[in-house]
């Protein structure tokens, strides 16, 4: 089973610029890039900020460009969506009490898996939520697949990650009511989560938290605290390459890899000279 994500395209940041923003640019080309591959993914987790401001047109936007793949593409709002809009663009897209929140099932019998995705979506906020409706659905899902491996997706990370202007403060209420659900269930085998627009790793009670890099620009690397009443002429957002995710998961392990795309030089392929190294490295597995 291979899952890609995208995280954090931010479709409409320039809504004058239409088909010529730098944002839909970079989201083109990734795209591009992972349709390109020998190997497609079995689908695709879009996991929020999908738009910068939830503009209608900018979720079709978003809904013309990725229905060149050739695989399922699923989506889940963050915190810079609009839930009522993004579901009118992706009708398809399963709800919950109102909550875009589902259960994905694969249909490998020798090594099955359960996707799990999550609204952490509040309007009006920048961190993330998750009442008890939403903590009711998850804790019902995980009840009742006590046995089955399972991988979370939502936009919002729970943790703090030293990037102190992204951060929740790690008392929040939203942060406590998932950790208390989650805890004690061994089928989750990892978190796979946006936002930070960083690739970050971290463990949440004993889980794998892993966080994607975006689409849409980095946030750039500063673990220095904030004073909110001193600007300190920092850089907070840099033009690195966007970047996509994807995640094997065979024989009962989940590997996650972090693709950035650019136009760089290839400096080795595999040509026939190459042949005695594959099958000396290939040896040392016998």
């Amino acid at each position: 089973m291979l899952i890609a994500q995208i995280t954090d395209t931010h479709v409409g940041f320039e809504p004058q610029a239409g088909e010529d923003e730098f944002n839909v640019a970079r989201l083109r080309s990734v795209l591009a890039h992972l349709c390109s591959q020998l190997m497609h993914p079995d689908m695709l987790i879009l996991t929020g900020d999908l738009t910068d401001g939830g503009q209608p047109e900018c979720y079709a936007r978003i809904k013309r460009l990725v229905a060149q793949c050739p695989f399922p593409v699923h989506v889940i709002p963050g915190n810079h969506d609009n839930r009522e809009e993004m579901l009118k663009a992706f009708s398809d897209c399963p709800t919950h009490d109102g909550f875009v929140q589902f259960a994905i099932e694969t249909c490998e019998a020798s090594d099955p898996l359960r996707v799990l995705c999550l609204d952490t979506f509040e309007p009006g906020r920048h961190g993330g939520a998750f009442c008890t409706s939403r903590a009711a659905w998850l804790a019902e899902q995980l009840s009742n697949h006590p046995d089955t491996p399972t991988i979370i997706f939502m936009h919002h990370p729970p943790l703090a990650a030293g990037i102190d202007w992204m951060d929740p403060c790690e008392n929040e209420p939203w942060l406590k009511r998932f950790c208390e659900t989650v805890r004690g269930h061994k089928q989750i085998i990892s978190i796979q989560a946006g936002h930070l627009h960083r690739p970050v790793q971290a463990m949440v009670e004993g889980i794998p938290i892993c966080v994607s890099p975006a689409v849409a620009p980095a946030v750039t690397l500063d673990l220095r605290p904030v004073d909110t009443h001193a600007a300190d002429n920092r850089a907070i957002v840099a033009a690195e390459p966007p970047s996509y995710s994807l995640h094997l998961w065979r024989g009962g392990n989940l590997v996650s890899h972090f693709q950035p795309v650019g136009n760089w030089q290839t400096l080795a392929r595999y040509e026939e000279h190459l042949e005695p190294m594959m099958q000396n490295m290939f040896s040392e597995r016998i």
